[in-house]
């Protein structure tokens, strides 16, 4: 049963995903990133991550996208390639070839992980007990403190870099 949702859902990502590449227009490619967004939260409610999948959808698809939307209007993007891709085809196949590394190194330490199995203090019995919501709130501001606010300032930075280059 599980199929019949997770199929559609997982095309539905993948089709979008490659858009945003693809696609030349930055607008659409913005839209088509949108379109990937609810589609990981669809899949993230079909792992039970009910919380994962509200922050998919308010805080990437609202938030963030508007904020990319605002950028590219006031930085008013032209349509044809840029001039890095036209002149620079050897580090276009480089930076192609260290990606597939860094893939394939992805794929290898995740495999890793997976065939070892879930281990540490959360497990299922764990979320089911206090809840995932709570849970994540917990790991939030307790363990991963740090990096919360790290990222907060990181996504600050970005902002005012955004608006000085729209000022110009």
């Amino acid at each position: 049963m599980e199929w019949l949702v997770f199929a559609p859902l997982a095309a539905v990502a993948l089709a979008t995903a490659v858009s945003v590449i693809v696609l030349r227009n930055p607008i659409y490619c913005a839209l088509s990133l949108v379109g990937t967004f609810f589609a990981l939260s669809g899949l993230y409610l079909l792992l039970q991550a009910e919380f994962i999948a509200v922050v998919q959808v308010i805080i990437y698809a609202g938030a963030i996208m508007v904020l990319f939307l605002f950028v590219i209007m006031l930085l008013d993007v032209g349509h044809e390639p840029p001039a890095w891709l036209r002149r620079d085809r050897p580090k276009l196949v480089l930076g192609m070839v260290l990606i597939s590394l860094l893939l394939l190194e992805l794929a290898v330490a995740i495999g890793s992980r997976v065939s070892q199995g879930i281990q540490g203090p959360y497990t299922s019995e764990l979320v089911n007990a206090i809840g995932n919501t709570q849970l994540v709130g917990r790991l939030l501001f307790t363990d991963f403190l740090i990096p919360f606010e790290i990222t907060s300032i990181i996504l600050l930075v970005a902002i005012v870099g955004a608006m000085v280059l729209a000022k110009r």
